[in-house]
């Protein structure tokens, strides 16, 4: 069974640079609190590194 990752954002994107609010935005995140579930792969975990600091991550099974 593949893996999944949570992504629930934690932190304002209103002071971050642009490319880190598209890059939320391409997650599917738009506002504090918001959760997305997406497939456990290089792309996803590129995302995740660029935000970071303004996300919260936990693998599902």
């Amino acid at each position: 069974m593949a893996a999944r990752l949570k992504v629930t954002q934690t932190k304002s994107k209103v002071s971050e640079k642009q490319n880190q609010r598209d890059t939320l935005r391409s997650l599917g995140l738009k506002r504090i609190g918001d959760s997305v579930v997406r497939p456990d792969d290089a792309q996803t975990r590129g995302y995740v590194r660029a935000v970071a600091h303004l996300v919260k991550v936990e693998e599902i099974d």
